[in-house]
């Protein structure tokens, strides 16, 4: 789409209904930074849902004269508002907030507590009065009161770990955890991505199937209307005429059912772009019309579909050589490696439990007590404080075996990790080779089925030709007008195929667009 149409959609955006994202992803300082959606995503979304969001959070339903948008900005928008993409960055800045909680035990701890008590009946003890007055009796007791009226207690108390392997093992740990979840959210983009190319697709391929079946009953109305005019005229028979209606009837529920299968894959499309599932969404590109050959023939919609791709090269022995280079980058085994690493820093973490823990510690109080209406802390002479430093050593020495435990249990969840990235790193490579192998598949047999379609082309006009100066039948004419429309369907689905080929292999092989590569700088998916 040019500038000049993004100005022309953009000036009714007041109001704009978006959704929030996460507050921020932490560091290791549990600093946040701002995720803040791109400027062509809004655009983007401004197009497809018609400008401002109507009372109650309800999309509008846009109108088909708006210009229609490209691939590339149907992907950007549902970057932007797409919900999984969302939740994954919300686990994101959970994991980050866990790292910056992970080094808050490697800094010092200081707590301060004070009170004050107010003795409305001081406590008394009673004390053999012999300790006060000799002569005084065995038996005599005087009652001694302990404690003033008001006293006050201050305490400040300060805690550093000097030497705690489980906590800076911890912090590994935690870092790792944050490393995972980025991870995954690159993963789930590649994965939104991917669904909402396909989904583009099926619209594609809704579109181009209602568009045939429209012009198959336009041809075979001109038919019937050419046909009627020559049994008026006693050229032909009623049953002429009757196949014509017998095969009008039969296209009217296949048109009906085209346009079903395409609302279906619109409103599956609106889901992903968090929009209005009624949303009519206005997407450019045409099937038919896509020359995988030639990338500079097609239009400007067209050639955005081919750029749109992150392996380059299309035939088998470019992709294996691209797939090759960046068969490292899927998502799935990365995720798997950084279990893996996860899962050993988990085992060193019970394994360092054996070691000594050593503490700093340090004490400060103040304590006053005072009669008679309350002064805080009163003077100095009823004040008093007290001063502790020390070091404190603790080593482990038995705890009924359950260290041994643990660490067992880790074990046996690195091995599990390990078993699982090999066995997900074979089906990967199963999974490039079939796709390599459909995606080359596909290209060859829309070559081909470009091929028929000309020709098909060719034999309805001569059947056409014939049957208006009475050298063919209807029958042929029929037969010609079906093969032509199944011959332009088969094409559209041929590059269909391979257009959602690509689409798979990019994720598969961990090179998706907008998410790992520009598709402007690729080579638009038609060179060797």
């Amino acid at each position: 789409m040019t500038k000049s149409n993004w100005e022309r959609l953009t000036g009714d955006m007041d109001g704009l209904d978006t959704h929030h994202r996460p507050a921020g992803r932490n560091n290791r300082n549990g600093k946040t930074r701002r995720l803040v959606g791109s400027a062509m995503a809004v655009l983007g979304f401004a197009a497809l849902s018609g400008g401002t969001a109507r009372a109650g959070g309800q999309e509008p339903r846009p109108s088909l004269d708006r210009p229609p948008v490209l691939l590339s900005e149907v992907v950007r928008t549902a970057l932007d508002r797409n919900r999984d993409v969302l939740d994954a960055e919300y686990q994101l800045a959970v994991a980050g907030e866990q790292v910056s909680e992970a080094w808050s035990e490697v800094y010092p701890n200081v707590n301060l507590s004070t009170s004050f008590t107010r003795n409305v009946a001081p406590q008394v003890s009673f004390l053999p009065a012999q300790i006060f007055d000799p002569s005084a009796s065995e038996g005599d007791f005087i009652p001694v009161q302990f404690g003033a009226d008001n006293i006050w207690n201050l305490s400040v108390n300060a805690e550093q770990t000097l030497f705690d392997p489980r906590i800076f093992v911890g912090v590994g740990a935690a870092a790792r955890f944050e490393g995972l979840q980025r991870e995954a959210v690159r993963g789930r983009t590649q994965q939104v991505v991917t669904r909402v190319r396909l989904a583009f697709y099926d619209v594609l391929l809704g579109q181009e199937e209602v568009r045939l079946t429209e012009n198959s009953l336009r041809r075979v109305r001109e038919s019937l209307r050419e046909t009627t005019a020559m049994r008026e005229a006693g050229v032909t028979s009623d049953y002429e005429v009757l196949r014509l209606e017998v095969e009008l009837a039969n296209l009217e529920p296949n048109l009906r059912r085209a346009r079903n299968r395409r609302d279906a894959a619109r409103r599956t499309l609106a889901v992903e772009m968090a929009l209005d599932p009624d949303a009519e969404l206005n997407l450019a590109g045409e099937l038919a019309r896509i020359d995988l050959e030639h990338f500079d023939a097609n239009s400007e919609a067209n050639r955005d579909i081919l750029a749109f791709v992150g392996v380059p090269g299309s035939d088998g022995a470019s992709l294996r050589r691209s797939v090759a280079e960046n068969a490292g980058n899927r998502s799935d085994i990365r995720q798997l490696a950084i279990t893996e690493g996860l899962r050993r820093t988990e085992l060193r973490i019970e394994q360092v439990d054996y070691l000594p823990k050593v503490l700093a510690f340090g004490t400060y109080g103040l304590a006053a007590q005072q009669n008679g209406p309350p002064d805080f802390f009163g003077t100095n002479a009823q004040r008093g404080s007290s001063k502790q430093v020390g070091l404190r050593v603790t080593f482990p020495i038995f705890s009924g075996f359950s260290r041994d435990a643990r660490i067992d249990q880790r074990h046996a969840a690195l091995r599990q990790a390990e078993t699982q990235t090999r066995f997900a790193t074979d089906r990967a490579v199963a999974d490039l080779r079939n796709l390599m192998d459909q995606v080359v598949e596909a290209r060859e047999r829309a070559v081909g089925q470009e091929l028929a379609v000309a020709q098909a082309h060719r034999g309805y006009e001569i059947a056409s030709a014939q049957y208006r100066e009475g050298l063919g039948s209807q029958l042929e004419l029929t037969d010609a007008e079906v093969a032509l429309r199944q011959s332009e369907f088969n094409y559209a689905q041929a590059v269909y195929d391979y257009l959602a080929t690509r689409a798979r292999l990019d994720e598969a092989a961990g090179r998706v667009p907008l998410v790992d590569v520009d598709p402007a700088a690729g080579d638009g998916g038609t060179g060797g």
